[in-house]
């Protein structure tokens, strides 16, 4: 399947139902007094989330919402019936723009959480609002309103607690696909991640955390190089950054530079990124050639300011462990501040 985060739609809500100009007509009762009843609102344009999608890929096949209008009233005090609502079902975390004017207006990342894209119409008054002791009969009723129209751009941002991050073919699609149940097109060449993919850590003692391998990051990514600016800001949520870099990268071979170089596009595209909590990981300790330079790397990195740096490999499982559990220790603290 693939993974559709952005698109853009129409919602346009239910006119109003026009009110109705009627009079009684009873046998032996010639002057009946007005009964028109009143028109019915039109049905409102709704986003909802469901916690069962996980991709805008319905919504972008459909790009046109339409609710229902209004009834009009009818004599003998008949409202007419309001339109139905258009319900529209987005994943959680989805935010929406206006699309010409690209201002944010809503943001959905509640589970349950639900917005109304176009207000309907309301429904007009009937002439028996309009008697009054001068005139009985009047022949005056007002016509429903039109319901908006807008058109918007739907954009998700993946909902994670940790983020993967790194150069291209730095290790990522490999240990996520060791450490959850994500299963990530995995080869040896740049740009295997082509969509963002989550996957669910479950740790021994109960505890979980959902894990998003975002594809690689290059030179220029904030200004859409590579993969682009449509990749990062599915990191913007997540709680603690893996760093991960290749010791074997030939393309890289300074671990200094890597790491400076992805935390560059991080903080060009959000100046917060830079707090952002991060553990360092070294892939690929399953082979010699890594291992043969892995001390001058921890110590270079250590020089250059990088904090907790971990070293494994997907292949072997070696080092996985304490990596997950330093990044679950990592999330409970976080959990911890928030909760005090």
């Amino acid at each position: 399947m693939h993974f559709i985060d952005e698109t853009t739609i129409e919602v346009i809500a239910g006119d109003g139902g026009n009110g109705c100009v009627s009079f009684r007509r009873e046998k032996y009762v010639p002057l009946g007094g007005p009964n028109g009843g009143d028109g019915g609102s039109g049905g409102d344009v709704i986003l909802r989330v469901d916690e069962g999608l996980s991709t805008l890929l319905d919504v972008r096949y459909r790009r046109r919402f339409k609710s229902g209008r209004g009834n009009h009233g009818l004599g003998k005090q008949m409202n007419g019936a309001g339109g139905d609502d258009c319900i529209v079902r987005v994943p959680q975390g989805t935010m929406v723009f206006d699309a010409d004017s690209n201002e944010a207006i809503a943001d959905l990342d509640d589970a349950g959480s639900e917005w109304i894209a176009a207000k309907g119409g309301r429904g007009g008054l009937g002439n028996m609002h309009f008697a009054t002791a001068t005139n009985q009969a009047p022949r005056e009723a007002t016509l429903g309103t039109k319901g908006e129209s807008r058109k918007l751009r739907l954009e998700l941002k993946l909902l994670a607690d940790v983020g993967l991050v790194g150069l291209p073919n730095a290790g990522k699609s490999t240990l996520i696909s060791a450490v959850s149940n994500a299963r990530p097109k995995v080869a040896d060449y740049p740009f295997t991640t082509k969509v963002p993919s989550l996957g669910l850590v479950r740790m021994d003692e109960g505890s979980s955390f959902v894990m998003a391998d975002i594809p690689g990051l290059i030179e220029g990514a904030h200004q859409g190089a590579g993969m682009g600016i449509q990749f990062l800001r599915h990191i913007e949520r997540t709680r603690v950054l893996l760093h991960l870099i290749d010791l074997n990268d030939p393309a890289h071979p300074d671990p200094v530079e890597s790491w400076r170089g992805i935390r560059h596009e991080l903080e060009s595209y959000r100046a917060d990124m830079a707090e952002r909590p991060e553990i360092v990981v070294l892939t690929k300790m399953d082979l010699p050639d890594v291992v043969a330079i892995h001390d001058d790397a921890i110590s270079a990195l250590k020089a250059a300011g990088a904090g907790e740096i971990y070293s494994v490999s997907a292949a072997t499982r070696e080092g996985i462990a304490p990596l997950l559990h330093a990044v679950n220790a990592k999330l409970a603290t976080q959990n911890t501040n928030q909760e005090g």
